[in-house]
């Protein structure tokens, strides 16, 4: 808050014999005012100049296959709707119920009187659907990573995270106090050497072991690689560590049940926590913890993204609950199997085209290009040829790492690769 005072009253105070000390405010307040503006700008053109200045796009309809961007419908290429749940009917109509018996908020947080029902009801839905005891949500997915590893971790304790993880998870590693190590991507001689550093640590203030917590993705979500999970709970359960998989582009896509890489690398059981996220397979918004009975009453308690917040909007979590159902049914497995074919097609025409892939098994499929400018330009001439595909550039990545990062939805048809392709086979024309 900027409190100012009346120009009369600000004279007098002047003239009076701490004058000085209203003058110093006074210049203090102008010294303010005049460099805020100039230093934003001034970082700002640092950031264009650079080839890094981000800027909203605004969308005029769901952003699924189609998007409306800027009075055009282009081919949408960059959704994480990855089996196009987020239009199908069931889970609309599950929202509007939502709304209708319980309204637009949900009032409180969890902990007041915001604990509806139907939060209850996805939880239920959730521990099932992952093979856990219980399950927690958040109003996202970057709040449940935060809230769960303040909630385990504090000063004293050890947080091992492999380099290429999600940026809520290196914010909470600073916002928990643990001391961090970071192991090279999927290298488990690395994780190995971590792991037995973190054992030689001391207790915690006298009062317990020291915890050493291993977080990972499952499917990368800038790589499209996959985490070598075997072999982490292996390292993790000799050197008695814990481990975090972040499922966020797992969920839905792997295991016989669609539960995730967990699940089809047959180790339910064995990763204490399970992160999901509900706003990318599942269709609707939101994250969620799923593990132990106990880890969840700890966090009902412990996790300040979860206690101090308000909880999430009724028809989320009923349409999240919905998409849960349509996975797990036979149309789940249906529109998984649609997914994986069109995931196929688009590297044949990526290569086709010119544009090799990187090695993936995932509906993320990234083309290295290397400077942030040569990126932005392949996505502003995707974008004239009517495909929308945004350039990844740092933080997103490593600098000149940057990239083309094509993702699939259940909904696209063989047509709309096509096109994909003859665009970029028009672009590498141009560039030759």
């Amino acid at each position: 808050m900027h409190f100012e005072l009346p120009e009369t009253e600000l004279r007098r105070v002047e003239s009076s014999p701490t004058r000085g000390f209203a003058a110093g405010c006074r210049a203090v307040r102008l010294r303010a005012v005049t460099n805020f503006d100039p230093q934003l700008i001034a970082e700002l053109s640092a950031l264009r100049d650079a080839d890094l200045l981000r800027e909203l796009r605004r969308v005029d309809s769901l952003a699924g296959t189609r998007a409306a961007i800027g009075g055009r419908e282009l081919l949408n290429f960059s959704s994480n709707d990855y089996l196009g749940l987020a239009q199908h009917p069931a889970l609309k109509e599950a929202a509007v119920k939502a709304v209708e018996k319980f309204g637009s908020g949900s009032g409180a947080s969890r902990l007041v009187c915001g604990s509806l029902a139907v939060h209850h009801e996805l939880e239920e839905a959730l521990a099932a659907f992952k093979g856990t005891e219980a399950a927690l949500t958040f109003s996202t997915g970057y709040a449940a990573a935060q809230g769960a590893i303040v909630a385990l971790l504090g000063k004293g304790d050890v947080l091992i995270v492999d380099k290429l993880i999600h940026a809520c998870i290196v914010d909470a590693a600073k916002l928990c106090g643990a001391k961090l190590r970071v192991f090279r991507h999927n290298d488990m001689s690395d994780l190995e050497a971590k792991l037995k550093w973190a054992g030689k640590q001391s207790a915690v203030s006298g009062l317990r072991p020291a915890r050493t917590l291993v977080v990972t993705e499952s499917v990368f979500s800038m790589d499209g690689d996959l985490a070598p999970l075997r072999n982490i709970v292996e390292l993790k359960e000799r050197h008695g560590a814990w481990l975090m998989v972040d499922e966020a582009h797992g969920t839905g896509l792997f295991g016989k049940r669609r539960r995730g890489l967990v699940e089809e690398f047959g180790l339910t059981g064995r990763v204490e926590i399970q992160m999901a996220t509900l706003g990318k397979a599942v269709g609707a918004a939101g994250g969620a913890i799923c593990g132990s009975r106990k880890l969840v009453d700890l966090l009902v308690n412990r996790a300040r993204s979860f206690v101090f917040s308000t909880a999430p909007v009724p028809a989320a979590a009923a349409a999240a609950r919905a998409g849960l159902a349509i996975i797990q049914s036979q149309e789940g497995e249906t529109r998984r199997q649609r997914l994986w074919l069109l995931v196929e097609e688009l590297k044949r025409v990526l290569i086709s085209a010119g544009f090799p892939p990187s090695a993936v098994r995932a509906p993320i499929v990234p083309v290295p290009v290397g400077a942030e400018a040569r990126a932005v330009q392949f996505s502003v001439a995707l974008r004239e040829a009517g495909v929308f595909v945004p350039a990844i550039r740092y933080p997103t990545v490593a600098r000149g790492a940057a990239r083309l990062r094509f993702t699939v939805s259940a909904e696209h048809t063989a047509e709309d690769i096509a096109t994909l392709g003859d665009a970029l086979g028009a672009i590498a024309n141009r560039q030759s």
